[in-house]
């Protein structure tokens, strides 16, 4: 396991090209991590996500939650939610990647997944509701989990390890050119929460 007085090289791009993908490594020590998590846990409004594919309702085991500064609309998977008001350790998270990525924020979907089994389908951040080419910083509590892109023309592979209290940074032009998944695994059993604070626009409002 990496000590947390290790640095990372986070002016890395992971990708090869089109588009930059910047990986922090642990911003938080692992107790304070181990807080953050629990945290999260237990004041969170998590509901299980929905979508329609090919008109049909799916209900998700992964939970979700949508905060933002004002109540911001988001569609994706021909459903819509409107953003909740921050907690007070959200918007500490908030001030944390914005200080550590040099971005400014507006709101953030969050994800729980309870074990290994539950991931993320390959999917790119690209809705209309999101500002174009604006980074998205992704910060993981809970279990180490890989991480893979895909780039959508050439099928080309890249995959990273997020760890507990790490922070993942994508920007530029990523999501029009990769596809990004968190693939399912048996051998993790504990759970996984994953912000991903975004921009949105304000059209909506």
């Amino acid at each position: 396991m990496k000590l947390f007085n290790i640095p990372t090289d986070k002016t890395k791009n992971w990708l090869p090209k089109d588009g930059i993908v910047n990986y922090h490594g642990l911003v938080f020590s692992s107790r304070l991590a181990d807080d953050y998590l629990n945290i999260l846990l237990q004041t969170i409004e998590w509901k299980n996500d929905e979508a329609f594919i090919f008109g049909k309702k799916i209900i998700t085991k992964r939970k979700v939650a949508w905060y933002g500064d004002r109540p911001y609309q988001y569609s994706y998977s021909n459903t819509t939610k409107q953003a909740l008001p921050w907690t007070p350790e959200l918007l500490n998270l908030k001030k944390k990647v914005e200080k550590e990525t040099g971005e400014a924020f507006n709101s953030c979907l969050l994800n729980l997944y309870h074990t290994g089994e539950e991931g993320m389908a390959w999917h790119s951040d690209d809705e209309t509701d999101l500002k174009e080419k604006a980074a998205i910083g992704s910060l993981t509590f809970g279990a180490e989990r890989k991480f893979a892109f895909k780039h959508k023309k050439t099928g080309e592979k890249v995959e990273l390890t997020l760890e507990h209290g790490g922070l993942l940074v994508m920007k530029g032009v990523t999501q029009k050119y990769w596809l990004h998944r968190l693939p399912p695994t048996k051998r993790i059993l504990t759970p996984r929460v994953n912000l991903t604070f975004r921009a949105m626009i304000n059209s909506h409002i």
